[in-house]
């Protein structure tokens, strides 16, 4: 273990010296922005929800790995061709014009607010295995909930490089416990809890479809290393290799966690455990396990609070540039950090966050993250119709005959991720996005028109 730390410690001086002295971040930095977005708290909880279906849930997780690699190919070759910040606003820009790029932007933004103040409430529960006191103890939750946000944009004000040198820094801790899990498990696998292979009622290719909708949402996060590419490395080369190497990586960690904790735990108890990872720790290493587990989630919703607190401020910048979001967004601070945007936007996320505290608002909190879900998903589709659009024109970047072929299908697999939103949640994620429409004609008054 104290190998391991000095190895890590050794890393985070030469990655934190590099990104200070280039004020850019590169692809190990790049790479741990998609991979630590995409590892929220929800891969923790993961395996309770599949259990239901038992082992045929496995099919689930490689259908929605396959479209997890059709999105990153798709976000590799945008990105490869048009190294623009802002990422799937700047391509449906690119490929829709003005609107079209309003209501991504728009929809992006809202939902990065209302996922951070979700990650904050689910990093707080996670503490409570190590303070009992905060479950019962609303004014000192909030407190500890605010100061974790403040601090994380404070950490951001100081610029990419140093928010990237943090994220790196969680992302290798939060992938340390779910990887040991997940090779070490592998010796205390239980080959009767994958029979029968589909325990639910359904068909099995309800049950796949069922399952890979489940688990198609931990791969959110997948566009991640675009958005801030005017402070990536060489993004040409950079921002595919992170884009990649990030979405691989967290398959296998997705998978290989997965298969370990339904081997250790018999599903009828998987069903209902309230912390997979940890049961499963706590079977290998006893209870000092499942507070080595605890400790991993509380990083794993720490770092992916500093990764998404980092989106919250560059792609309101983005659009602000092209005078699609207001000014007030496009201003840096001395670290060519958006501050201000960062700080408005925390504001509300702290506002999130304690209303989740106000039991009336509990249920309206929670429906709210789902409308957030699906406004992350709207960026998807126009960021996969703009690819296709370029494909079949062989002017825009070079590609081979596939190329509209891998577009088409991961346009396929986004909506495939709509429609397991759920007919309600679609109804009222139209008329978020559509609520953006004022502010869109407040913005191009005195434009004047083409007529």
């Amino acid at each position: 273990m104290s190998c391991c730390a000095f190895c890590i410690s050794n890393l985070a001086f030469k990655i934190y010296a590099l990104t200070t002295k280039t004020k850019k971040i590169g692809v190990w930095a790049a790479t741990s922005l998609v991979l630590g977005n995409m590892i929220g708290s929800g891969v923790f909880l993961l395996p309770a929800s599949l259990a239901v279906y038992g082992g045929i849930s496995v099919f689930g997780w490689m259908v929605s790995s396959l479209g997890a690699l059709l999105l990153a190919k798709v976000f590799s070759t945008l990105s490869k061709n048009f190294p623009k910040a802002g990422g799937p606003y700047a391509y449906t820009r690119m490929g829709f014009g003005d609107f079209p790029a309003f209501l991504v932007a728009w929809g992006y933004w809202i939902s990065i607010c209302a996922t951070n103040a979700a990650i904050t409430v689910a990093l707080l529960s996670y503490l409570t295995v190590f303070f009992p006191t905060l479950s019962g103890n609303a004014p000192l939750s909030i407190g500890i909930g605010l100061a974790l946000i403040w601090l994380l944009t404070w950490v951001n004000n100081r610029g990419v490089a140093t928010a990237s040198w943090v994220q790196l820094i969680t992302t290798i801790l939060k992938v340390v416990p779910l990887m040991l899990i997940a090779l070490i498990g592998i010796f205390y696998l239980e080959p009767s809890h994958f029979q029968p292979f589909n325990i639910s009622e359904e068909s099995n290719t309800s049950a796949i479809i069922a399952t890979a909708t489940l688990t198609l949402f931990a791969y959110l996060g997948i566009e991640c290393a675009t958005i801030p590419a005017d402070n990536i490395k060489d993004p040409t080369t950079t921002i595919p290799k992170a884009t990649n190497w990030g979405t691989w990586a967290a398959i296998a960690i997705y998978i290989l966690g997965s298969v370990a904790v339904m081997g250790i735990i018999p599903p009828e108890i998987l069903q209902n455990s309230e912390a997979p990872f940890a049961d499963a720790a706590a079977v290998i290493w006893g209870e000092a396990g499942r507070y080595f587990v605890a400790i991993g989630a509380i990083i794993s919703t720490f770092g992916a609070l500093n990764g998404w607190i980092l989106m919250q401020g560059q792609v309101p910048l983005a659009a602000a540039n092209d005078k699609l979001f207001p000014v007030f967004f496009a201003r840096l601070n001395q670290h060519g950090s958006p501050a201000p945007g960062i700080i408005l936007s925390s504001i509300l996320v702290s506002f999130l966050m304690a209303m989740n505290y106000s039991k009336s608002f509990i249920k309206a909190f929670e429906f709210m993250i789902l409308l957030a879900t699906l406004t992350v998903l709207v960026p998807y589709l126009f960021s996969t119709a703009t690819h296709i659009l370029f494909a079949i024109q062989p002017k825009q970047y070079a590609q081979n005959k596939f190329t509209w072929v891998v577009g088409l299908l991961a346009f396929l697999f986004s909506m495939l991720a709509v429609v397991g939103s759920g007919e309600e949640v679609v109804f009222w994620g139209f008329l978020l996005l559509m609520s953006g429409i004022p502010f869109y004609v407040w913005l191009k008054r005195g434009a004047g028109l083409d007529v």
